[in-house]
């Protein structure tokens, strides 16, 4: 049976995100390793539930210093697609879209974004924007990725 041109996006995008590296040290199962990855940006949990105070999905970004590396900043932005949208839009709360910034000398950098109280039916991803920068303060690499989707369908009739 062909693939639907949406579940061939879904499909090529959790493929990614499955090559992209999770360092052993803050990894959660398996993980796969791929040579001159520096940054992934993966969803650990999507939970669904018929009341909305439950609903709710994990964004995680990591990333990895280079040698010119002096320190790391991260930022992860929620977006949200309800069903009669064509496009992601960017939801605005406390705390989303705010720079990290890893301590001097950390190696691999690690962040959580927990969001809750999710609208359902809709779909969520994570924007996670990674910034290198140099002794100097000056940016030597950038990088935007996006994670897998969370889906929360809608209530069940009568709920």
């Amino acid at each position: 049976m062909p693939f639907s041109s949406a579940a061939a996006r879904v499909l090529v995008t959790f493929a990614c995100a499955l090559a992209l590296p999770v360092a052993a040290q803050a990894a959660v199962g398996q993980s796969v390793a791929v040579p001159k990855q520096s940054a992934a940006a993966t969803i650990e949990q999507c939970v669904t539930s018929v009341s909305q105070a439950e609903r709710s999905a994990t964004f995680v970004g990591e990333m990895t210093a280079t040698p010119a590396t002096a320190h790391m900043q991260m930022r992860i932005e929620v977006l949200e697609k309800l069903p009669k949208e064509a496009t992601f839009h960017t939801v605005l709360a406390p705390g989303l879209g705010v720079w990290r910034v890893a301590a001097a000398g950390v190696k691999v950098y690690k962040y959580l974004k927990q969001v809750t109280n999710l609208s359902a039916p809709a779909v969520y991803r994570g924007a996670v924007h990674f910034r290198w920068l140099n002794a100097k303060g000056r940016q030597i690499r950038s990088l935007e990725l996006r994670t897998p989707r969370c889906e929360e369908p809608a209530p069940p009739q009568g709920s």
